[in-house]
C-alpha cells in the first residue's frame, strides 16, 4: 500500500484557492452531512470542542470516503497529543497560540521522527495503515501539512520569523483572540483588528507562505481574500445550525 497523498498540501504548495468549513460538534452524523458538501477542507477542532484523540480517529474514517481533507486543529502545542493524532491517521494539523519562532520549531519536530525530531515511532498505527504502507517513518513528512496559528499581538510581531521556520506550510490568522489580544475582546472585526490581519497577511505573501482565516464576516473573508488569503473557512457548524433554524422560524413569526 502507498502512502496516501495530501491533497490539501498539493493545493497549497501550488497556489490553489481552498475553502473550508470549521466543526465543533462532536456528533459522527454533522461530520458526515458536511463532508459531502463540497468544501475542499474542514476543520476538525479539538481546542475549542468536546472532542478528543478518540473521536478524532473516528471522524478521520468518517471523512475519508469524501472528496473533503480533513485537518485537526489540536489542542494544544503539545507533542503527545500531536504524536497521537498522527498515529490515528491525521496528515494536516493545525496548531493554536504559536508565538514564535521557538514554538513554531518545536511543532516541527513533534511531527518528525528522529533524527530530525521527536515524533515517536510506532509502525502498526493507522497512519502507516498498520504496517502495509513501505517505508513509511522514511517518507510520513512529505505528506504533513503542519499549520501554525497566529493569534495575539506578540505572534504577529513575530509572524515573519515564524513563517521562516523550515517545515512550516502554512500561517492561520486566528481573528478572535488577536482581537482580544489587541483589546477589543469579542470585536474580531474590529478596523484595528482588521488592519493588523491584513497587515500580516501582507508579510507572509512576501515570504510565499500560504495564509488561513475563518470568520463569519462576509466583508472581513472578502477583504482577507483580496489581500491573499488562500486557505478560508467561512462557516461554522454551530453556527450555521444555528443561523438556519432562525431563518426558518422567523417565516412563521
Amino acid at each position: 500500500m502507498e502512502l496516501p497523498k495530501n491533497k490539501f498540501k498539493q493545493a497549497l504548495r501550488e497556489g490553489r484557492k481552498q475553502i473550508g468549513i470549521w466543526n465543533s460538534i462532536s456528533d459522527p452524523t454533522v461530520i458526515e452531512i458536511l463532508a459531502g458538501c463540497n468544501f475542499d477542507w474542514m476543520m476538525l477542532d479539538l481546542e475549542h470542542s468536546p472532542i478528543g484523540a478518540t473521536e478524532a480517529i473516528a471522524y478521520l474514517r468518517t471523512v475519508a470516503p469524501y472528496p473533503v481533507s480533513a485537518i485537526v486543529r489540536t489542542s494544544w502545542n503539545d507533542p503527545v497529543e500531536i504524536k497521537k493524532l498522527l498515529d490515528a491517521g491525521a496528515q494536516s494539523l493545525l496548531i493554536p497560540y504559536v508565538q514564535s519562532a521557538q514554538e513554531a520549531r518545536a511543532a516541527v519536530s513533534a511531527v518528525t521522527y528522529p533524527p530530525n525530531g521527536i515524533r515517536g515511532v510506532s509502525g502498526v498505527t493507522r497512519a502507516s495503515r498498520y504496517g502495509s504502507i513501505k517505508n513509511y517513518a522514511q517518507h510520513a513528512n512529505e505528506e504533513i501539512c503542519l499549520l501554525v496559528q497566529v493569534e495575539t499581538r506578540e505572534a504577529l510581531e513575530n509572524i515573519e520569523d515564524i513563517a521562516s521556520v523550515e517545515g512550516i506550510d502554512g500561517v492561520f490568522i486566528g481573528p478572535a483572540d488577536l482581537a482580544a489580544s489587541l483589546g477589543y475582546p469579542g470585536e474580531p472585526s474590529h478596523p484595528e483588528v482588521k488592519a493588523a490581519v491584513i497587515g500580516g497577511i501582507a508579510k507572509l505573501k512576501a515570504l510565499g507562505m500560504p495564509v488561513g482565516f475563518l470568520s463569519l464576516d462576509t466583508e472581513m473573508l472578502r477583504a482577507v481574500e483580496k489581500a491573499g488569503g488562500q486557505f478560508i473557512a467561512i462557516e461554522i457548524d454551530s453556527a450555521l445550525i444555528r443561523k438556519s433554524a432562525l431563518a426558518s422560524r422567523s417565516n412563521w413569526a
